[in-house]
């Protein structure tokens, strides 16, 4: 395999980092304008809330049907290839929405078909998109890798859905969701134009493609999980982490809407979406700073206690200005952990096994628990209210706390910190 810069090289220097950056920035605007876009829409047409955490829950839910599978043919196939066919499949299913709109057809049942099948594709995206970055830069370079792409896609963050909250005070939502189709097309031909290779070009399957090979592959990937005690661990604590975070993101625009008095069309939702994303960029250029000081084991146990409490917060706040405010400062706890595990895995995972593992763990962790918590907030918002669902998204969290400080996480997180000069 062709050897990537040395570590010393700056990430920023290395024009094959820049383009892949490029286009995960640009994919990634696109979706923004979607995050927005999307369950504006489906709650304008059903006024349902149940309905509209549907759309965060599809989000998740093809992680748990195909991300083992998508793993493991991300480890065999060129990872490169895989993501640009996802990339343009997706640009395909997004232009439907827009078009639908402008000839009068669209309807609920579209929209939530199109819910399901962009994060499907994206599973296979994502499965390869783990094992491309260690490719792209080298094994030493991972934490600055994955440091410059959140810090840097948190400003898409911050500032897209500023503006798309406030171009849907003159826009139609399908009409916006456009933007996306566009954004995926531009990020399928920046990564087919790069000369590095994004999977090692020896590795070769052990057997060829059949369902029994497909097996063993996944349950290579599973056994490495399960018997690594740290990534175990932070695997479980994750899915507690995401049943949170999918009860609040089901419920983000209801809660704005009845918590918070900012509804659809008003510019301050694009405020408060955004609010998110600046808590992503502090735990983006802090964590690899605090990880070589204090370790990954113990950021994550200070991190999932501090989410817990800042989650319980947010849900009580019913202010606009306190709400955004608090949503920095838990989305900081809540990313903290998050990078912080993706990172770790990458780090200690061996090449061939690089998209199964990250993969198997995303699925275990955000598969089962970002749809588990879009129906269980949305249940409960349907009975009590968006704040109740947000404080049963707290009470997960600091169960997943206690169990990470009774785990073997805690002996791990005891031992001394090494300081790098």
């Amino acid at each position: 395999m062709a050897e990537p810069p040395a570590e010393q090289d700056r990430l920023r220097d290395d024009p094959q980092f820049r383009r892949f950056l490029l286009a995960r920035l640009i994919s990634l605007g696109g979706t923004s304008v979607t995050l927005v876009a999307f369950p504006v829409v489906v709650y304008g047409l059903s006024g349902s809330p149940l309905l509209t955490a549907l759309v965060a829950a599809f989000e998740a839910v093809p992680y748990l049907m195909f991300g083992l599978p998508a793993g493991a043919l991300a480890d065999r196939f060129d990872r490169r290839r895989v993501m640009v066919f996802s990339d343009l499949a997706n640009a395909a299913v997004l232009a439907s929405i827009p078009i639908a709109w402008s000839l009068g057809v669209l309807t609920i049942p579209h929209l939530l078909v199109a819910a399901f099948l962009v994060p499907a594709l994206f599973v296979f995206f994502d499965a390869a998109d783990f094992g491309a970055v260690p490719a792209l830069v080298g094994r030493d370079r991972i934490a600055a890798a994955n440091s410059a792409i959140w810090s840097t896609s948190t400003v898409i963050e911050t500032s897209v859905p500023l503006l798309a909250g406030a171009a849907l005070a003159v826009v139609d939502g399908a009409a916006l969701i456009g933007i996306d189709a566009v954004s995926y097309v531009a990020s399928a031909l920046i990564l087919r134009a790069l000369s590095r290779p994004l999977s090692d070009p020896a590795r070769r399957p052990t057997a060829p493609l059949s369902r029994r090979a497909l097996v063993a592959d996944v349950r290579e990937g599973l056994s490495f999980l399960w018997g690594h005690a740290t990534v175990r661990t932070m695997t479980v604590v994750g899915a507690c982490q995401s049943i949170a975070g999918g009860a609040f993101v089901g419920q983000m625009v209801v809660w704005a809407d009845r918590t918070l008095d900012v509804r659809a069309g008003d510019a301050r939702l694009g405020v408060v979406f955004g609010s998110w994303g600046v808590g992503v960029l502090v735990a983006s250029l802090t964590m690899p700073p605090l990880v070589r000081r204090y370790g990954a084991a113990r950021v994550t146990l200070l991190g999932l206690p501090a989410s817990a409490a800042l989650c319980g917060v947010t849900a009580l706040v019913g202010n606009w200005v306190l709400g955004s405010l608090a949503l920095v400062a838990w989305g900081a706890a809540y990313m903290l952990v998050v990078i912080n595990s993706i990172t770790y895995r990458q780090q200690v995972t061996p090449e061939h096994l690089m998209s199964r593992v990250n993969t198997t763990g995303r699925m275990l962790s955000f598969g089962l628990g970002w749809p588990l918590g879009s129906v269980i907030g949305g249940a409960v918002s349907e009975i009590a209210g968006p704040q109740a669902a947000m404080l049963a998204g707290a009470v997960v969290l600091a169960a997943g706390a206690v169990g990470a400080w009774l785990s073997p996480l805690r002996y791990e997180g005891s031992r001394p910190a090494v300081v790098t000069p």
